[in-house]
């Protein structure tokens, strides 16, 4: 290894949050998707070289370049006001590419809710907001595996549960809050390894990251292993 090349310099700590932060703050941009900053995110952490942090964000503005960001919107006093999604004796579903600028929340009854989170877009910053009811029905929120999740709430005759493998402890990852309410049914938060997989499209920087790793051969993209015995999987409570 060539110590005067930067590709063989390590990364340090600090220079591993500068670029999480630099991906959060795109990410309010609307630059990348919560799948696209978990991913990225993860990617940072387990970055050993400064040419792999470079890679990372390689794509995205530089500071000191470009347009300046737009300001992050503030919510008014009072509160923020929610997005609901109802389903009432039916279903109510959102995937794909969609916007989150403020609080969601979701009230299943005898019907489903379906919300996934992985190719949304997220300017709300670091939490996503979510209030969760199900009477006699389903709430399902799907989220990339590698983000905090916090589910609290009550389970009457029901169930609340988190399927997700998460960040390690310390990690700045992103977090989605769930308060639960459930009656006779289900409030469940499930990742990647427990859902439809969604379809990663082609991206310069992966393609850059696994060749700096000597992961090139020509096999289809595997997800970034997980890093450090932080990540945990809460298995599926026995009925």
């Amino acid at each position: 290894m060539n110590v005067n090349d930067p590709g063989g310099i390590r990364a340090s700590d600090a220079e591993r949050e500068a670029v999480v932060e630099q991906l959060r703050v795109a990410s309010v941009e609307g630059r990348l998707t919560l799948g696209e900053l978990t991913e990225r995110t993860e990617a940072a952490y387990t970055a050993v070289t400064q040419a792999e942090l470079a890679v990372v964000t390689s794509d995205l503005p530089q500071a000191g370049r470009g347009p300046a960001p737009s300001p992050v919107p503030v919510p008014p006093p009072g509160g923020r006001k929610r997005r609901w999604f109802v389903a009432v004796m039916g279903d109510s579903k959102r995937r794909g590419k969609w916007r989150i600028d403020q609080e969601l929340g979701a009230v299943a009854v005898m019907g489903d809710v379906l919300l996934d989170l992985r190719e949304a877009e997220v300017r709300t910053g670091a939490v996503v907001d979510i209030a969760a009811t199900a009477i006699m029905g389903d709430v399902k929120i799907i989220v990339p595996d590698g983000v905090d999740v916090d589910l609290e709430g009550i389970a009457i005759m029901g169930d609340k549960k988190v399927q997700v493998i998460e960040a390690p402890p310390g990690a700045n990852a992103p977090r989605i809050r769930v308060k639960a309410f459930a009656l006779m049914g289900d409030v469940k938060v499930i990742g990647d390894s427990r859902a439809e997989p969604v379809k990663k499209t082609w991206s310069a920087w992966r393609e850059q990251w696994r060749e700096l790793r000597g992961e090139l051969g020509g096999e289809p993209y595997r997800p970034l292993p997980p890093h450090g015995s932080g990540h945990r999987l809460h298995p599926p409570r026995e009925p």
